[in-house]
């Protein structure tokens, strides 16, 4: 059996089924001095510890190996009384995470990574909280969903409603994967054929297993945020065109001037890059950066290549831009 999340961490905070994460060095070595610490933000409907999969595959180990104070927001799995948690709620966390790690490391700002959904709410949080972010990392999430492929074809306001899936309650992990399976329909038996290449290579296979673990642990989205994010985001691109309020404040991207790194994969089919490179397109931000990396939505951020041709380069940037 893989060992899934495997940097050691305490819970610096619970919220509800949320907590906050703080990871420690193995070796008890302490962050370097004078960085900013780095807060990270996985997607609202995956398990967090896909930036912790397993030992050679931890974005997380990578950022704490290079020096950085690494926090982690885990979402938790929603209750079935969770279906009445909001948009506003949800950003609202993001905000309430990113205090208590700057009232924890002492620090001005933070550095704040967002992966996937995570990435969409950590710009919003910046776009209204610019002071408390040093540098932003959109790493796979979408901000331009009128660039959102297949799956904003799925969800076009002609034959789709959230609000009637909402009113059923939370939104299954099962349906929300049904619809990605259905971008990449053959992906699975491609899967199956690499599982027997991978046979007698104990590496490989400890990768694929790992791997297999967390995508079977899917979490459902909670049924009132997920119909004003399908209806705003995807339906009225809000986002993009200036129209998105949260807790009635109207979030312009173009408040966002901390550092900004844009990174994209080049066969993401669930955030196409154009998505989210509207980050850097729409941001005041003087210092903007392009990062594409080979790989799918997910595979190029756990995948065997991730340590060489992702995890240098985001520590690279973090101890670029994160002066404390």
């Amino acid at each position: 059996m893989v060992a899934l999340a495997p940097t050691p961490r305490d819970t610096l905070l619970s919220e509800g089924t949320a907590a906050l994460y703080r990871f420690r060095s193995p070796d008890g070595a302490g962050p370097a001095p004078g960085r900013a610490p780095v807060l990270l933000v996985p997607s609202l409907i995956n398990r967090w510890y896909v930036l912790d999969l397993r030992r050679g595959a931890s974005l997380a180990r990578a950022l704490v190996d290079a020096g950085f104070d690494v926090y982690c927001l885990d979402w938790g799995v929603p209750e079935a009384e969770d279906r009445y948690l909001d948009w506003d709620a949800v950003v609202g966390r993001v905000g309430r995470m990113v205090r208590r790690v700057r009232r924890e490391a002492r620090a001005d700002r933070v550095g704040l990574l967002g992966y996937c959904i995570g990435g969409t709410l950590s710009a919003i949080h910046t776009a209204l909280e610019p002071d408390s972010v040093g540098g932003l990392v959109n790493l796979a999430g979408p901000l331009d969903f009128s660039e959102g492929g297949m799956l904003a074809h799925m969800v076009n306001p002609k034959w789709f409603d959230p609000q009637v899936m909402a009113d059923a309650g939370n939104i299954g992990a099962q349906q929300m994967q049904s619809g990605f399976t259905s971008l990449r329909p053959t992906a699975q038996l491609g899967k199956w054929l690499s599982f027997f290449d991978r046979l007698g290579d104990e590496q490989r296979m400890e990768a694929f297993e790992a791997l297999e673990e967390w995508a079977s642990a899917n979490i459902p989205f909670p049924g009132a945020a997920y119909a004003r994010y399908i209806r705003e985001l995807y339906q009225e691109n809000a986002l993009v065109r200036g129209t998105h309020y949260v807790a009635g404040r109207r979030v312009n991207l173009e408040e966002i001037r901390c550092p900004v790194l844009t990174v994209v994969t080049d066969r993401d089919v669930i955030c196409p890059p154009p998505a989210a490179q509207a980050l850097n397109d729409l941001s005041a931000s003087v210092d903007k950066s392009l990062l594409v990396i080979p790989g799918g939505h997910v595979g190029a951020v756990v995948g065997g290549a991730a340590p060489k041709q992702l995890y240098p380069k985001l520590a690279e940037w973090f101890a670029r831009t994160l002066k404390n």
